[in-house]
């Protein structure tokens, strides 16, 4: 049946049937499959948005002190290629802290550096921290209008950077062990 498809029923009865949205489904899958840490990013980065319903999507990897923008899918550029420390952005914050930044107002948070943001539309985010319990990045989510995300969409976000976390263990896994495995270095003495 054809999503949104009307079935008449006799009596006059009318239902309307509904596919779950396939987009979380997909993402899922996507990052089941992901082999390398570029491949989860770059699902984070195309699906994401949708998911949520966002103007802007963020994938942030922690480097360090430091929140690097890895990627980004919005209606205008945010913050791609560039680098803040942690203490010093929302991203950092949600990963120091391990809990989720919801921001309705980025003029009102004082984890918000509004200068970043002026060269922006985006006024509302939500960041949530992947991996835990240390985060090794985390997923920002950004609005153009002051809103206050529902419960559900925050829960959709978290759940995504879940899958993540998940994810981005698996494909490092075997990087650490090849680097475990590599000979030590002499010392030059």
């Amino acid at each position: 049946m054809d999503a949104g498809r009307r079935v008449r029923y006799p009596g006059g009865m009318a239902e309307t049937h509904f596919r779950p949205e396939p987009g979380p489904a997909l993402a899922i899958d996507s990052l089941e499959a992901a082999a390398s840490l570029e491949e989860v990013v770059s699902v984070l980065r195309r699906s994401a948005r949708a998911i949520v319903g966002s103007d802007g999507i963020a994938v942030i990897l922690r480097e360090g002190d430091s929140a690097y923008y890895a990627a980004e899918d919005a209606i205008e550029p945010l913050w791609r290629g560039r680098r803040f420390r942690l203490t010093e952005c929302v991203s950092g914050w949600a990963m120091l802290h391990g809990q989720a930044a919801i921001v309705p107002d980025i003029e009102d948070d004082p984890r918000v550096p509004v200068a970043a943001y002026r060269t922006t539309s985006m006024r509302s985010l939500v960041v949530v921290p992947i991996g835990a319990p240390v985060p090794v990045a985390a997923l920002g989510a950004y609005w153009c209008a002051s809103v206050i995300p529902d419960d559900a969409t925050v829960r959709r976000l978290e759940a995504l950077a879940r899958r993540a976390a998940a994810a981005l263990a698996r494909v490092r896994r075997p990087a650490e062990a090849a680097r475990s495995r590599e000979p030590a270095q002499p010392s030059g003495r």
